[in-house]
């Protein structure tokens, strides 16, 4: 053998070897040690495409769908890749100027070259197919598809709702170990927010192969590496979307709140805060500038005030007092005490409404006539200590065992706030806290939940929106965790004569004319001073009156008297809740219903643009009914639950904060010169 093919051989055996090795490694790395490498691999040829999960649906309590998911289809440039000669392209497909491509890479380029930036949003799904058809020509693009909330029924519940908006920076840094991103959509508000663990479900992933120009060429491994997402729990409420939409509509004009539970479970039926916005713009980008305007309207549709703001609760406090003296013993359920028309606390006399006298009335019937002097008693004879810690046992004061919103505990004084708001302080300064004014302010939450306390015999519920949580995938149920119920240690013969003394309200005194028809009732309305303003409206509400089913708080900012805003709008709710509608073939319900939509409204307050002082917001003129309906409500008897004519502390809906002690009239804090003390108001 000579000496060149000894060299060819030895040449074919090293490059034989050779590829033996390589061959040998490339085995070892394709199959034998994938998982170790994919990581490195990713990274250079394969993108991770993250995969939304549907968010959970929302259902009311009959199971008709509030909320679910619509598509919503973004373009996005990746700058490094993008080819600038097809900007024409592009811009043609998607219906744009070529200027506006290059101010969007432009932008893009700025954020990062290398990602993908979310260019144009909210595409139509035909511009979405055109670009999809001709991404084989437009290197440096690509699409995602994300979800959008959708409302189906008439009714917003904003503020119960909430809604999803894209996660702010502050928001992404607390959330980012959670596995949020830049771009993700989160809860921000009320059950959106509440509940934003069990709705958002998990992300997936998708692996594709991308070649040098950054285009998307096939699926990696066949998609063996793919993790699908897995979606969020859907949540099934005790909300009716009838009563909720009715109350809505009927609060149109007007600021207040509307709280319905059912007494014996504690769920919410209906929860109203007005005015508010509606979350569907959330459903589309919103610029800055739309979201600015929401935020500073002067109506502040941003603020609930069914948990956040303080109202006196006027007479709708003196089934509490009656309660109260009941079971401390001040009055028994039979004792008749004199209701004069009017009560001198020092050298001051508080007057009852119209300088009436009852003559000696007992605590039923009390509740009837709205006795103001008749509660002036009961409250001197109460400590102010003992009134405040029955208030907290009634859930005032302090905050409602209640996930879903931002809320306040209210205003409820004891003698540790008089001495440091006021030093000196005399028995002027809480003899208006027996008819739920001075001092002292409760939101519609806990006025709704007192009255179901009221309703089913002494046991304070715990508010809930979510009755269950269902995957729509596995079926899997989860209940929510409540809080416990609460006891109120008052007998319960204490209740049924307090009850007894609402169903009169209803039937006799100033709820007579929102009577549902056909069911009995328990009621009280309020009438809460206001000297910033007109007089808000307040209306307390249990149905039927045998076995409740619903218990209604409403307040109504600067609309008069309490029996011609909060109860209608009570009155309607429990009978769209009841029976399944309203009844419009009657005049009185026809009657309502027109006058709340279309009459009364909240005046601004005093210094708004609202009128001076005087007559109530709504209007005084009373239409005649045809013979045979029920007649309408005259103004004496409407006025019978307003506080006191000359004297008091007329006191406005606040947004809770610590107060600042103020007199009467509205300056710095000055002892009074006649044996009592100024009433003051809370103060913002």
């Amino acid at each position: 053998m000579d000496e060149y093919q000894i060299r060819v051989r030895i040449y074919a055996g090293v490059v034989v070897a050779v590829l033996a090795i390589l061959g040998i490694r490339l085995v070892q790395l394709q199959v034998l040690n994938t998982d170790a490498y994919w990581g490195a691999a990713q990274g250079n040829a394969v993108k991770e495409r993250r995969v939304e999960p549907a968010r959970g649906a929302i259902y009311d309590r009959n199971g008709t769908l509030l909320v679910d998911n619509q598509p919503s289809y973004t373009i996005m440039l990746t700058p490094r890749y993008f080819d600038a000669s097809k900007t024409g392209l592009l811009a043609d497909l998607l219906g744009v100027a070529d200027t506006t491509v290059q101010r969007k890479l432009k932008a893009a380029r700025s954020w990062n070259a290398f990602r993908a930036s979310r260019s144009f949003r909210e595409v139509s799904f035909d511009t979405f197919s055109r670009v999809q058809e001709h991404l084989f020509e437009l290197p440096g693009v690509s699409y995602e598809v994300e979800q959008r909330r959708r409302y189906h029924t008439d009714a917003r519940a904003t503020h119960a709702l909430g809604y999803v908006r894209e996660i702010d920076g502050r928001a992404l840094d607390r959330r980012r170990d959670d596995g949020y991103r830049q771009g993700d959509y989160v809860g921000k508000t009320g059950l959106e927010d509440a509940y934003e663990p069990r709705l958002r479900g998990d992300y997936g992933s998708e692996y594709v192969l991308v070649n040098v120009r950054g285009m998307e060429v096939m699926p990696y491994r066949d998609g063996r590496n793919d993790e699908p997402p897995t979606s969020g729990y859907d949540l099934h409420l005790a909300l009716d979307h009838t009563v909720q939409a009715l109350a809505e509509s009927l609060f149109v004009g007007k600021r207040g709140a509307a709280v319905a539970l059912d007494p014996d479970t504690g769920e919410i039926l209906s929860f109203v805060s007005q005015p508010d916005f509606d979350p569907s713009i959330f459903s589309r980008s919103v610029s800055d500038a739309a979201w600015d305007s929401i935020r500073h309207a002067p109506s502040d549709p941003l603020y609930n005030r069914a948990t956040m703001s303080g109202f006196p609760p006027g007479s709708t406090w003196k089934p509490f007092m009656s309660l109260v003296a009941l079971e401390e013993g001040i009055i028994g359920p039979n004792e008749r005490v004199d209701c004069p028309p009017g009560y001198r606390v020092g050298r001051r006399t508080f007057k009852n409404h119209g300088y009436k006298d009852e003559g000696r009335i007992n605590v039923k019937k009390a509740l009837e006539v709205s006795c103001n002097t008749f509660y002036y008693h009961l409250m001197m004879q109460m400590d102010v200590n003992t009134w405040h810690d029955w208030a907290n046992a009634f859930g005032f004061g302090t905050k409602v065992p209640f996930r879903a919103t931002n809320q306040l505990p209210g205003l409820i004084p004891d003698s540790t706030y008089f001495n440091e708001a006021y030093g000196r302080w005399t028995a002027g300064y809480t003899v208006n806290l027996g008819i739920g004014q001075g001092d002292m302010a409760v939101t519609p939450l806990q006025l709704a939940r007192y009255t179901a306390a009221i309703a089913n015999g002494g046991t304070l519920p715990a508010p809930h929106f979510v009755t269950k949580m269902v995957h729509p995938e596995t079926g899997d149920v989860l209940q929510p965790d409540l809080p416990p119920e609460t006891e109120i240690p008052i007998d319960e013969a204490h209740f049924a004569t307090v009850r007894e003394g609402m169903r009169r309200v209803m039937e006799d005194g100033t709820g007579q004319w929102v009577q549902i028809p056909g069911i009995s009732s328990g009621g009280k309305t309020g009438t809460a001073q206001n000297p910033h303003g007109e007089d808000h409206s307040l209306f307390i509400l249990f149905a039927p009156f045998d076995d409740p089913e619903i218990a209604i708080a409403v307040a109504v900012e600067n609309a008069g008297y309490g029996a011609t805003a909060a109860a209608p709008i009570a009155s309607l709710m429990a009978e769209q809740y009841l029976t399944g509608q309203v009844d419009t073939t009657r005049w009185d319900r026809r009657h309502w219903i027109k006058r709340l939509m279309e009459e009364v409204r909240s005046a601004p307050p005093k210094g708004f643009g609202g009128a001076p002082d005087g007559s109530p917001a709504d209007s005084s003129v009373t239409p005649t009914p045809p013979a045979d309906d029920p007649p309408v409500p005259n103004e004496s008897t409407l006025r019978t639950d307003a506080g006191p004519d000359t004297t008091g502390a007329p006191s406005r809906a606040v947004r809770l904060r610590p107060a600042e002690p103020v007199n009467a009239s509205g300056q710095a804090n000055a002892s009074g010169q006649d044996g009592t003390s100024p009433q003051p108001s809370p103060q913002p």
